[in-house]
Order: structure tokens, then sequence, then C-alpha cells
């Protein structure tokens, strides 16, 4: 009978008996699951009369990226690489997560960490597997844990190409940015230059007066050296400036041309993802139950007061990206769960037990808030910005003076002077949007910053709260610490894993009477 029943447990596949009473939860991951029209597989059950077959494994295939009886999401050997049809900041977060905690992670470390909602970590997760060789821990508990091999980038890089190429491209991208600011800047030079040499073939072509004509060409001669001049002082304080590029980022006088008109970029740009961040490391570390308060320093809410005392709607956008619920404990207080961030594979950073003024040593150096950066209007030097405007203005008054010169001309322009008539309307929009431009940002900067400003206030103030929260506040925070759950997924407690053979997996018989006589017994 023993052979037998050993014969049998060998089979592709497991047939499991009726699922435990809904307080049983089934093994997660359902694409790792070979499609059979038996329902959802569960943890065993033994049927009244029947002796626990000797093995027992949960219905997983025996490799990520395996052929044999993989979903068509995996990938297959000469197939497409999974990892491909990831968003790049999804892979690169997943990655980083999985680097963190040495290899072996559940879904919670790493939607927790990488600050990605649970289904992109899962589809992270497991496209990852499928392409580095990755392997699946099923606990006896049900929970599924994704172990990677230390090599596993350098195998990732070797399938993707995509991988190979965007180092390429984002070098590109850096050089293009580069090139679109330099060549404003040398367009300001070059309409200056232009504008200032048209004026003056004008003038000198006016003139019927040989000798009056003379005086103007040798007056206007010494004018000309004006660009030559300018380009040799330019020269000469790009070369000046290179002792102080740090304090600019790097930028040289032709960039911050480029930096007075169109300013520098966002320099909140990836605040949403550090704010993931935070909130998603904030609740794990905390057993997977906070309270809204403690999440209000992280989202955009309103300054503490009456009316907006008892409003947490701010807290939706968290309980959908993390798949929490609220709670409501014995005092009648709302707190919130995320049983998915409650599991984890790292034996660091467990429940904190403490709350008020000991609650800013939790961190560690760490923001305690999120805090949104002010809008410069340019990281120019003063002395850059005066430079960049004087240029400016001369360019705007050399444009003027050449459209009423030639306005005024009775004679049809041939060469120098006809080239220029035809690009007189581009001179005249860029002189007039070098300071049209700069001026409407310096308002949207001023509008932007108060508002900025608000929210950091606001943000601040709700820290503030939680170094001294008064009775009713310290009770709700005791009441979600005693709450929390933080479960960690050990070696020991691993009964499956698809690193191995299912024949090399022979569990003992009485380890699995005794587990079965457990259930019985239950």
């Amino acid at each position: 009978m023993a052979a037998a029943a050993a014969a049998i447990s060998l089979s592709l596949h497991v047939r499991l008996r009726p699922p435990l009473p809904p307080s049983r939860r089934a093994p997660r991951h359902a694409a790792f699951l070979l499609p059979t029209p038996c329902p959802p597989p569960q943890r065993l059950r033994v049927a009244p009369g029947r002796s626990p077959p000797p093995t027992w494994r949960p219905d997983v295939r025996a490799r990520a990226g395996s052929t044999i009886g993989a979903p068509p999401g995996l990938a297959r050997p000469g197939g497409a690489v999974e990892t491909d049809r990831l968003p790049s900041d999804v892979r690169d977060r997943a990655m980083e997560a999985v680097d963190h905690f040495g290899g072996r992670v559940t879904i919670g470390d790493v939607a927790s960490r990488a600050g990605l909602q649970l289904a992109q970590a899962e589809r992270a997760l497991q496209a990852l597997a499928a392409d580095t060789e990755g392997f699946l821990e099923v606990s006896e508990d049900g929970e599924v844990l994704y172990v990677f091999p230390k090599d596993y980038r350098t195998k990732l890089a070797g399938k993707s190409f995509r991988m190979r190429v965007e180092p390429l491209v984002d070098k590109a991208k850096e050089v293009g940015a580069y090139l679109v600011r330099v060549s404003f800047g040398t367009a300001l030079i070059a309409s200056i230059v232009l504008v200032y040499t048209t004026i003056i073939a004008i003038l000198s072509s006016s003139s019927s007066d040989e000798d009056s004509r003379g005086r103007r060409r040798r007056s206007y001669g010494s004018t000309i050296i004006i660009p030559t001049d300018m380009f040799w002082y330019l020269d000469a304080d790009y070369y000046r400036r290179r002792r102080v590029e740090k304090e600019n980022d790097g930028m040289n006088f032709i960039e911050s041309v480029f930096s007075f008109v169109f300013g520098d970029g966002d320099p909140n740009d990836g605040l949403e993802e550090k704010r993931w961040k935070m909130i998603g490391q904030y609740i794990s570390s905390n057993g997977g139950v906070v309270t809204a308060e403690e999440l209000a320093p992280f989202l955009d809410v309103p300054p503490p007061s009456e009316e907006s005392k008892d409003d947490e709607s701010f807290i939706l956008p968290v309980l959908l990206r993390f798949q929490g619920h609220p709670e409501v404990d014995e005092q009648g207080n709302i707190l919130y769960q995320f049983p998915s961030l409650q599991r984890t594979a790292s034996k660091s950073g467990g429940s904190r037990e403490y709350v008020g003024t000991k609650w800013s040593a939790m961190f560690g150096g760490v923001e305690k808030y999120l805090e949104e950066k002010l809008w410069k209007f340019s990281k120019a030097s003063a002395s850059e910005k005066a430079m960049v405007a004087g240029l400016g203005g001369l360019n705007l008054f050399g444009v003027i003076i050449l459209g009423n010169l030639l306005k005024q001309m009775t004679v049809t322009p041939g060469g120098l002077i006809s080239f220029a008539a035809q690009l007189y309307p581009l001179l005249q929009i860029y002189a007039g949007s070098f300071f049209a431009i700069p001026l409407f940002r310096w308002f949207l900067v001023r509008k932007t910053n108060n508002d900025i400003r608000k929210r950091n206030k606001a943000r601040e103030q709700q820290a503030q709260e939680l170094l001294s929260p008064d009775s009713s506040l310290r009770r709700k925070l005791l009441s979600a610490r005693d709450m929390a759950q933080r479960k960690v997924i050990t070696p020991e407690e691993i009964v499956y894993t698809t690193q191995k053979d299912l024949l090399e997996q022979d569990y003992e018989v009485k380890e699995w009477e005794r587990r079965f006589k457990e259930l019985e017994s239950e």
C-alpha cells in the first residue's frame, strides 16, 4: 500500500481534497499553477476513513520559466524576454528591492521597499524569475517566496537586448538635451551678430557721400569688432567659470542662457516614487497596521483643524495601492491593516512598539515627512543671469532698430540684407520670447512655491503631532502596535521549492501524519 501511494504521489499533478473553511488561505500566485479542471488547490484535508498520503506538494511547476505546463505568460527558451515587457522603472525598482533583501523576497517585501502596487510587484517578480532561473518556495501556510541567484542581474543582462541598449539611449538623451541648451544659447550670439552686422550694412549702403561713407565705414568697422570681442569675452568667462562648476551643477555660460529662459526642470522629479517608497516602508516596519495620522506626513493633506480632524479620505489611494482595509479596535478607533505587507522574508526591521517622542528615533536620519523642493528660477549664478539679460536686451534693441531700417529702405535689398529680412520674423519671435517666457515663469514659480510651502507646512504639522500625541491619539497608536502581526517566513517553514525536482522532495511519512492529525483535530 505504501509503495502504491508513493507511486501515485509522483504524478505530475496532485488533486487536492475539498478546501477547508474560508479562514484557510490557498497558495497564491495563480500564474505559476498548472491549469486543471479541478478547484483551486487548497491546504490538504483528510476525508474520514482515509489514511494521509505520504507525500504532499503544492500545485507549483518545476521551475519558473520551464516549458512543462508553463502558462503562456512565462518565458520559454528562444521566446521573448518577459522582463522586457515591464516598464523600465518598475523593473529597476523591483531589482533594487530584490538586492536589498538579499535575493529572497515576498511580494510584500518588493511592494513596500520599491513603492510598487502589489500587482506590479508580483508581475515584476514573475518576469524576473522566468528570465533569471529564479525559483519559488512555498511555506506551510501557503505563502510564496521568490528566490533569485546571486548573478541574476548578469543572466538578465545577457538575455535582454533592451537592458543593453537602454544606457546608450539614456546617454543619447543627455547629449541631445545638452545640444538643445547649447544651441539656444548660441542662437543668442548668432542673432546679435546677424542683427548688428545687417544694421551696419544698411547704414553703409544708404550713404552716397564717399568721404562720409568712408568715415562711417571706419566708424562702424570698429563696431564690427564688438561681436569678436564678445566671443573672446565669453570664452574667457567660460574658462574662468569652470572653477565654480559645482555651484552651478556644471553649467557653462552658453547653457545659462537656456536656464535663464526655460529654467532647469522639475526639482521634484521622482517625487511620487519617493512618496510610495516611504509609505510602503513605514507600513511594513510597523507590522502592517497603521493609523491615518501616521501616513498623513507623507500625503497631501490639509493643515490640522477641527473640520479636517475626522476626514481620513486621503488614505484611500494607500489602501488601493497596497490592498489594505480598515479595522475597528475595541475602543472604536479606525486602523488600517495591510496583510500583504505583514509577511516578509527579512528578519530585520521588526514591529515598532513605541510612539510619541520616540517616534523620531525610529527614523534614524530618514525624513520624518515628505518635503517637496522649491522651484528655482534658474541655477545660473547672479553674474551669469545679469550678463544673459544684458545680451538679451542688446539683441532686442538691435531687432527693433533693424525693423525700422528695413521699413525705410527704398531699394530691393540683396545679399546679407535680404537674408536678414527673410529671417526677421524669427528674429522678432526670438527676441520677444527671450523676456516674455522668463517673465511668465517668474510668476508661475512664485505661485508654485507658495503651494509647495503650504503642503510642506501641513505635512510637517502632521509629523509634529506624532511627536507629542494627545491621549486619544496615543491610545490609537498603541492599539495599532498591538494589532501588528509581522510574519517572518524562515527557511525552516518551507515545505516545497521549485529549485529541486519533484522526485527529490521526499517528505517523511511520519511528519505528514503528524500534520494531518493536527488538521483533523482542528
